[in-house]
C-alpha cells in the first residue's frame, strides 16, 4: 500500500529577522533574467555582502561586497563574466558549463577565493544550481498571451518525461516511486507566495536588490552568525523564487536552518532544517538525515554534505543551503576581530 504523505510545505519564513548586536550577516542573491525573446541566453546579476553589527555600538559596517555579472548560453555555458571588485583569474571561467565540473573549474581559476571563503566564491559556486533551476520562472509567464503553461520546460510532455526519467534517484524528492516522477506536465509542483526579503524594521539587513519589471528568477541566501557562550550559533535561510506578472513573487524552494557549532573546535553539535516551501511531498523527508553531519567541522561541509547526504539521502537544495555554511569560520574570524 502506498505511503500517504502530507502535502508539500508552503509556509515561508517571511521577512529576515532584525540583526543581532554582535553578529555577522552574509546575504547573497543571484538574479537570472532572459533579455532576448528566444530565451536562448540567460543573464546573471549576482550580489553578496558581509555585514558586521558590533555588540557595543550596533553601528553596522560592511566587511565585504561583491557583484558578479555573467551571461550563460542555453546549455548553461558561461559566455561572459565580470566582477566588482575585479578578480584575476575570473575570465578563465569563460567556456565552463554549469554542472558538477564547474566547481572544479572555479577551484582551479580562483583558489584564493575558495581558501578565503569569500562572498564571491559563494556566488560563483551557486552558478551551477541557479542555472539549472532558473527556467522554473518561465511557467509563470506567457509567451503568447494564451496560457502561462506555454513554456519550453513543460510544453513538450515527451521531452519532459525523458528529463524526469534521468532525474530518478538523484535526490529524495525524485526517489523511485515519487510523485515527482509522475509529473510530466510540470503542473503538480507546489509553490507559494513570498514577501520581499528585507525586513521593514531593519532596512540595512539586506544588500540592495536589483529590480526587474519582467520575468526573472532569484536565489537568495542569508546566514547570521553570533556567539552564545561556548557555542557558535547560525541562523540561515535559502530560497528560490520567481517574479510574476502581477508583481508578486512565488517560491518553489525555501529552507530555514538552525545550526550550532562547538567553540573553539567549530564542529557541528546541532543541525536542524525546517522545510518551508518545496515542490513535492517527498522533498521534506531529507531533513530527517541532517544528524549525519553532527561532529563534522564547519569548514568541511562543502565535501561532507555530498559524502553524508548523497542522492536519495538528501535534497539538492537543502544540500546547497548546508554547503554554504562551510564559510562560517571566516565569518567567525571577522566577528572575533571586530
Amino acid at each position: 500500500m502506498p505511503i500517504s504523505l502530507p502535502p508539500a510545505p508552503r509556509t515561508s519564513g517571511g521577512f529576515a529577522p532584525p540583526r543581532r548586536p554582535g553578529s555577522v550577516r552574509r546575504t547573497s542573491t543571484i538574479d537570472a533574467s532572459w533579455p532576448g525573446d528566444d530565451r536562448q541566453s540567460m543573464s546573471f546579476d549576482a550580489r553578496a555582502r558581509d555585514l558586521l553589527t558590533p555588540a557595543d555600538t550596533g553601528i553596522a559596517r560592511v566587511l565585504a561586497w561583491d557583484r558578479v555579472q555573467a551571461t550563460l548560453s542555453a546549455d548553461r555555458t558561461i559566455q561572459t563574466i565580470a566582477s566588482q571588485p575585479e578578480r584575476p583569474g575570473l575570465q578563465q571561467l569563460i567556456g565552463a558549463r554549469g554542472g558538477g565540473n564547474l566547481r572544479t573549474a572555479i577551484d582551479d581559476a580562483l583558489p584564493e577565493e575558495h581558501a578565503a571563503g569569500s562572498a564571491l566564491y559563494l556566488l560563483i559556486d551557486d552558478f551551477a544550481g541557479v542555472s539549472l533551476v532558473a527556467p522554473w520562472a518561465w511557467q509563470h509567464w506567457s509567451t503568447t498571451g494564451k496560457t502561462t503553461a506555454e513554456v519550453p520546460l513543460i510544453l513538450d510532455p515527451a521531452k519532459r518525461a525523458r528529463r524526469i526519467a534521468r532525474m530518478e534517484g538523484v535526490c529524495i524528492g525524485f526517489r523511485p516511486g515519487s510523485t515527482a516522477l509522475q509529473d510530466n506536465s510540470g503542473a503538480q509542483q507546489n509553490s507559494a507566495d513570498v514577501v520581499p526579503l528585507p525586513n521593514p524594521a531593519d532596512p540595512l539587513g539586506w544588500h540592495e536588490l536589483p529590480a526587474f519589471k519582467g520575468m526573472s528568477m532569484r536565489r537568495s541566501r542569508r546566514i547570521d552568525v553570533w556567539c552564545d557562550g561556548d557555542q557558535l550559533r547560525i541562523d540561515a535561510m535559502f530560497q528560490d523564487s520567481a517574479s510574476t506578472p502581477s508583481g508578486t513573487r512565488k517560491a518553489v524552494h525555501e529552507y530555514s536552518l538552525d545550526v550550532v557549532a562547538d567553540l573553539p573546535s567549530l564542529t557541528l553539535t546541532r543541525v536542524h532544517a525546517t522545510p518551508r516551501i518545496l515542490p513535492f511531498p517527498e522533498c521534506p523527508s531529507a531533513v530527517q538525515n541532517t544528524d549525519r553531519l553532527l561532529g563534522v567541522p564547519l569548514r568541511d561541509l562543502r565535501s561532507a554534505v555530498l559524502e553524508h547526504l548523497p542522492k536519495t539521502l538528501g535534497c539538492t537544495h537543502l544540500n546547497d543551503a548546508l554547503r554554504a555554511l562551510a564559510e562560517v569560520p571566516m565569518m567567525f574570524d571577522a566577528l572575533n576581530q571586530a
